[in-house]
């Protein structure tokens, strides 16, 4: 299994990071470079790509060697992928070798036995790389390989550029990784990289729009303890969370901002249902309130521009101020997106994303708990599940015992419960059966809509002041708006209540 932390380092910092002092001061031999070129292979219908597998012939020097890489994961830029490589006679790789070190039986193996495969790979895009090499060994011993690649991809004329750091760990603790990192990252501005090599090359060969990537499905075995479901869990919110940085800073995009928010949203809600036993850091949930304001207010001139404008607008067509206002709210929401792509792309973000990572993967919360707190984090997942959710749902349907006729206030506190139900569900619903537990889900899904549809015209209010205060000539068409959305309040009620009955009749799946 290969082990990396990937960063990204602006080329005009490369010099300063190849003189830090943390590399001589850590250094074992000196350091040295190579010049590798790079062949990726697949079929034309990238069979090797959707097998989630990657296949490359390197050169370097006079040397041949093939590489296989598979399956793993990507948290907070920790890539942990399995890998073979072997070396050749040449710039064609040997499938029978990788079959054999893959295990033919495994996922891996069929896939490159696979006649498909066998018969019809063929280069997809090269890279040339010049990679600086230093052989590091932390104070514990920690043996890592620190590498800096600078050069290109390319794919028919087209390229994009590497320049970034990788460190490898060799031996020792990946904990470890994050410290080495956020020391460099207190005199050097580097990002956290996502994508691989190959996973940017296929970009290229394959050009897709920016996805907004929602949340993947959280699995837990039954029989996993409660430590290693906190872990878990939190892993697949910061999945999410760093899945949508690019999307927002590169791209302004919407959809990736939204589940940016979505999925510090769901990691909050993760922190408060196992606080009692893994009490984060303050200034973690620190950080995280800093990040969660950034996206919140963007989130809600998004609304008022996507959504809540033009149903005011459908609804009086007329309406010439109206008009006037969506232009305004456009550019107020442009100048935010500008705002928190700065802060998705700055070393605080970078920071809160390094420090989370390591706190989840080494337990950072042993430092501080009991020994018996420590006992019950050993605990079955399955009865503290099923007790949680026994709470969660009895929160939720106190509060909404008064939702009928009730104010802003007190559907804005039922709407977060119905949120935390809802995301507490779904960590936990691998271990129940699916039919129930998605009947359960599509039902507090309709009351979290309504709800969040009655919040957005209450936000809606406020933002229109905030442009009336900057543009007083579109008072006249404010005033209109801000009174539909008081009828629209005032009117729409029936359909949370008809949702609020079918949640509260829902039969308990644990």
């Amino acid at each position: 299994m290969e082990i990396e932390l990937k960063l990204l380092v602006k080329p005009h910092q490369v010099d300063a990071l190849r003189k830090h002092p943390l590399l001589k001061k850590y250094a074992v031999t000196k350091p040295y470079a190579q010049k590798m070129s790079d062949i990726y292979f697949d079929t034309s219908d990238l069979q090797l790509r959707h097998g989630d597998a990657g296949l490359r012939v390197r050169k370097v020097h006079s040397t041949w060697v093939q590489t296989l890489k598979c399956g793993g994961s990507v948290n907070g830029g920790l890539h942990s992928r399995h890998e073979w490589e072997s070396q050749i006679t040449g710039p064609l790789p040997n499938l029978v070798v990788l079959r054999d070190m893959a295990g033919r039986k495994t996922k891996w193996g069929k896939l490159l036995n696979s006649p498909l495969v066998a018969t019809k790979l063929s280069p997809i895009f090269t890279t040339q790389v010049k990679r600086e090499v230093w052989n590091l060994c932390l104070p514990i011993g920690d043996e890592i390989e620190c590498v800096l690649d600078l050069g290109d991809i390319e794919y028919e004329g087209h390229k994009v550029s590497i320049s970034e750091l990788e460190l490898e760990l060799k031996s020792g603790n990946p904990c470890h990784l994050f410290d080495f990192a956020l020391e460099l990252l207190q005199d050097i501005p580097l990002q956290i990289g996502t994508l691989s090599k190959a996973d940017r090359g296929y970009g290229l060969h394959t050009p897709q729009a920016t996805a907004a990537v929602k949340s993947a499905p959280v699995r837990l075995p039954k029989r996993m303890t409660i430590e290693q479901a906190a872990q878990t869990i939190a892993g697949n919110c910061m999945m999410q969370i760093q899945a949508n940085a690019a999307g927002i800073e590169q791209d302004g995009d919407t959809e990736s901002l939204h589940q940016m928010r979505v999925g510090l949203r769901r990691l909050r809600s993760a922190l408060r249902i196992f606080k009692n036993l893994l009490p984060p850091p303050e200034a973690l949930l620190r950080e995280m309130d800093w990040l969660g304001t950034q996206l919140g207010t963007v989130r809600d001139w998004d609304v008022l521009v996507g959504t809540t404008l033009p149903m005011i607008i459908n609804a009086k067509p007329h309406g010439a101020h109206l008009v006037s206002i969506q232009k305004a709210a456009v550019k107020e929401a442009h100048e935010r997106h500008i705002s928190v792509a700065a802060a998705v792309g700055s070393l605080r973000f970078t920071r809160l994303i390094l420090n989370f990572t390591r706190w989840t993967l080494d337990g950072g919360w042993h430092d501080t708990s009991t020994a018996k707190e420590r006992a019950r984090m050993k605990g079955p997942v399955m009865k503290f599940a099923g007790t949680t959710l026994v709470n969660e749902q009895r929160g939720l349907r106190k509060r909404g015992m008064k939702l009928q006729g009730a104010g802003a206030k007190l559907r804005h506190r039922v709407r977060i419960a119905a949120k935390n139900t809802r995301y507490a569900t779904e960590f936990f619903q691998s271990l129940y059966p699916p039919k129930k537990v998605q009947k359960s889900l599509d039902r507090l899904s309709g009351l979290q809509d309504d709800l969040g549809s009655l919040n957005d015209a209450a936000v809606a209010s406020r933002l229109l002041e905030v442009i009336q205060k900057k543009e007083a000539d579109l008072t006249e068409g404010i005033s209109i708006a801000r009174k539909y959305l008081v009828s629209h309040v005032e009117n729409d009620d029936k359909p949370l209540r008809k949702h609020w009955k079918k949640f509260a009749t829902t039969k308990r799946f644990f």
